[in-house]
């Protein structure tokens, strides 16, 4: 694994703040070509954007324009014969001791979840099993086509070397995908067994909305949970 390179000044020191997409960007142009903000997208979708982020054009050339401001990239124009011009971006030297830097010793941050099928699932009381399982069968069907397409890009990215981590990374994301899969036909049973909890509820409102035996009791359930993180960290 490559050493994190002599830092000469102050501003080499460490890494910049900036966003994790921008990061994502300069760690595709630390792969040795000089790459539009066209082919960034692509690169981006053929890759990260298994685990990570799928851009818009807007989005590459968004932080793109901040990387150049800020010294970490580079940018020409240039054009062949009977071509229209295009703009090509490099990493500058600084750039890569900040990607270096970062990626070496910056925190892990805890995976931000948006789960859109569990959020339908979480108010499931609002809706009927047997179409709460055809949301669930939508999505396993939308992950086998994430974990296929996964793979067929990680079985062909061996052409370089240097893309070794990358496909290990594509593999990842064809496990993770399996993964889904399996959690989510673990709901198909988990369904009927909320169903049946649910199916004991005494007292409805109006709109078939259920009325909680104890009002505010949820709140009961947070000082609980406060209340053990407490005795933990004593």
């Amino acid at each position: 694994m490559p050493e994190t390179e002599p830092v000469n000044d102050a501003l080499d020191a460490g890494y910049p703040s900036l966003p994790a997409t921008s990061w994502a960007v300069l760690g595709m142009l630390t792969l040795g070509e000089g790459l539009t903000g066209y082919d960034l997208k692509k690169w981006a979708d053929w890759s990260i954007g298994f685990f990570y982020w799928s851009p818009s054009i807007s989005q590459v050339y968004g932080e793109l324009k901040k990387l150049e401001t800020a010294g970490l990239v580079e940018s020409e124009m240039v054009s062949e014969p009977g071509e229209r011009g295009r703009r090509v971006y490099r990493i500058t030297e600084r750039g890569t001791r900040a990607v270096r830097n970062w990626s070496r010793d910056a925190p892990v941050d805890q995976p931000v979840l948006k789960h859109g099928l569990l959020l339908r699932m979480w108010m499931g009381h609002l809706n009927e099993p047997e179409q709460l399982k055809v949301l669930v069968q939508s999505h396993i069907e939308n992950m086998e086509e994430l974990r296929e397409r996964a793979k067929l890009h990680g079985d062909h990215a061996t052409r370089e070397p240097a893309w070794a981590f990358s496909k290990m990374s594509l593999i990842w994301a064809e496990r993770y995908y399996q993964a889904e899969i399996d959690l989510a036909r673990q709901l198909l049973d988990d369904i009927d067994d909320a169903a049946q909890t649910l199916s004991r509820v005494r007292e409805r409102d109006e709109l078939g909305n259920p009325i909680p035996e104890v009002a505010g009791s949820w709140r009961d359930v947070e000082d609980f949970v406060e209340g053990l993180g407490k005795s933990e960290r004593g």
